[in-house]
């Protein structure tokens, strides 16, 4: 009975440090690149690139049921836009008058019926095919609801020429009009998430996932993998294809891309439900991909995106640390072997020093300290979410309640 309960003992304090092991890579890895962005950039010019007059350039906009945002949208497009450039809105199934309004700005506008396959991913390919026909140099997408600041198209297009390479910009997601704590919360963990970590990874000399909106690619990267999917995280699945077969996105924070969270509980739970499903599904299929074509190829930057796929949504981050710290220690004081404790208070020290770095350079705008340290609630909230990718995760793309952009 003895060398059974020992052997349990064993097992149990080998399997906890196994997880205080898996722990460890996310943490130093968020760690690392918090550290480099907080380094002092050198200065900028974001007053916007001059591209040459034989540089084709395209904007491809997916809309599904965007009446309410995408005129303010497109508005912020066509100001940078040059008289060679096309601007063309892919209607999706639109049951409103999207493409209507698209049409009375003057742009050009294909519409698209399809109830079986629906979603962003097949509309920016219905997009891309309707331009084989005469390839431009650059294309470049925009989401239907967010605001390009002035001068980051032409960024954009002159880093994609110039890299060879896609290009993410600078997408980041305000808080609602109506602050709340989890709007202000998450509004940093997507600053976190969108600026903080490719800007880290930048400067490490690494690529980037694609983040949504404000992604630019020379011809050849645009068409070098299918990007019609239903997956519903399908930005950062394009992103890892690419990357996987050459096209690794590069990030470029002189680029200002920006939208707003939804006000409506409702409205918000959703969005948030379709990242993160998203993202652990993506996490669980291509992070052994990443690994081994990265070590196959001897491919630094591949296994730098392993690294950054590993690491969970904040929260879950936050919450599975939590578990790690508070059984190890157990562990630990019951008598049994106290490495484990030991390497989770190593992961949880980098990752708690890479909220904290991130906060003080670029979060405090978003997240006051009363604020930071109320987050313990904020995740208490996410559990649910959690929960229900365990039980029933999400596979379907479901669009997120738009509101008016005034």
């Amino acid at each position: 009975m003895a060398n059974l309960l020992a052997s349990i003992n064993h097992v149990f304090a080998l399997s906890l440090g196994l997880l205080a092991i898996t722990l460890l890579f996310p943490c130093l890895t968020l760690l690392a690149e918090s550290i480099a962005a907080i380094l002092r950039p050198a200065k900028v010019d974001e007053s916007g690139a001059i591209l040459a007059n034989d540089v084709t350039l395209a904007v491809l906009v997916p809309a599904h049921d965007e009446a309410m945002v995408i005129q303010s949208t497109l508005e912020s497009i066509l100001r940078d836009l040059r008289p060679q450039d096309r601007l063309i809105v892919v209607a999706d199934n639109c049951s409103d008058d999207t493409a209507q309004i698209a049409r009375s700005t003057g742009v050009t506008v294909l519409e698209r019926f399809n109830r079986d396959f629906r979603g962003k991913g097949y509309a920016l390919d219905y997009g891309l095919n309707s331009l084989k026909a005469e390839p431009p140099d650059v294309v470049i997408l925009m989401d239907a609801d967010c605001e390009v600041a002035p001068g980051s198209l032409s960024l954009l297009a002159q880093e994609a020429l110039l890299k060879q390479r896609p290009v993410q910009a600078n997408y980041l997601i305000g808080q609602p009009a109506h602050r709340t704590l989890k709007g202000a919360v998450s509004a940093f963990a997507i600053r976190v998430k969108n600026y903080v970590r490719p800007l880290g990874l930048k400067r490490l000399g690494a690529p980037c996932l694609l983040t949504g909106t404000g992604i630019a690619l020379p011809w050849l990267s645009a068409i070098a993998v299918g990007v019609a999917s239903g997956h519903i995280a399908e930005d950062m699945k394009w992103g890892l294809d690419l990357a996987l077969q050459g096209h690794p996105p590069t990030f470029l924070p002189a680029a200002r891309v920006t939208s707003r969270l939804p006000s409506a509980e409702d409205a918000a739970k959703v969005q948030r439900t379709r990242w993160e499903h998203g993202h652990l599904q993506i996490l669980t299929s291509y992070t052994p991909k990443l690994l081994w074509q990265g070590l196959k190829q001897g491919n630094l930057g591949l296994l730098a995106l392993a690294l950054e796929v590993s690491i969970l949504p904040l929260s879950l981050l936050v919450m599975v640390w939590a578990g790690a710290i508070t059984l190890t220690a157990i562990l630990a004081v019951t008598g049994g072997s106290s490495w484990p404790l030991q390497v989770a208070s190593v992961a949880g020290t980098g990752l708690i020093f890479a909220v904290l770095l991130a906060w003080v350079r670029y979060g405090r705008a978003d997240l006051s300290l009363n604020q930071l340290v109320m987050v313990p609630i904020y995740v208490l909230w996410k559990v649910p979410l959690y929960v229900l990718y365990l039980l029933r995760p999400q596979q379907q793309w479901i669009r997120t309640q738009r509101e008016s952009a005034d």
